[in-house]
């Protein structure tokens, strides 16, 4: 198997609920097939990171992280990336779960859930940037 994920597909209970949060933070929808709403992503990175340090590092019991047990990453350009995000989360109808701030490893991020529960983190990473004019990632590591 190459490593790659082609498609992640979050299960939710409002289709219009969610769809309008990622619509109200700037994403734009693509052609899909009927009961399905679809955006396209650029540049995927796969990161794996112990259960219980997830949860320390959200601040929620590791109960809440769910069956899952799984973040969605978005990585901005610089740290007022991440504070713009983090600072629309609510008027878009999800929930600050961590307000940004350093992180151990030299970066800045926060955390948040979306209306339907999934939880996102968005980070600036000074060690791996999105190449200029696109939203891929090229990491280089920590």
């Amino acid at each position: 198997m190459e490593q790659r994920i082609s498609l992640i597909t979050l299960g939710v209970r409002d289709m219009e609920r969610a769809a309008a949060f990622l619509d109200a933070l700037g994403w734009v929808r693509v052609e899909a097939q009927d009961g399905v709403i679809a955006y396209d992503l650029l540049g995927q990175t796969l990161g794996l990171y112990p259960l219980d340090k997830l949860a320390d590092d959200i601040g929620i019991d590791v109960a809440q992280l769910g069956r899952g047990a799984m973040t969605l990453g978005y990585n901005a350009r610089d740290r007022a990336g991440v504070d713009d995000v983090i600072g629309r989360v609510e008027a878009a109808g999800g929930t600050v779960l961590k307000a940004p701030q350093e992180v151990f490893w030299g970066g800045y991020h926060g955390y948040f859930s979306d209306p339907e529960g999934h939880i996102w983190e968005v980070a600036h990473n000074p060690f791996s940037t999105l190449r200029e004019g696109d939203s891929a990632f090229r990491w280089t590591g920590y």
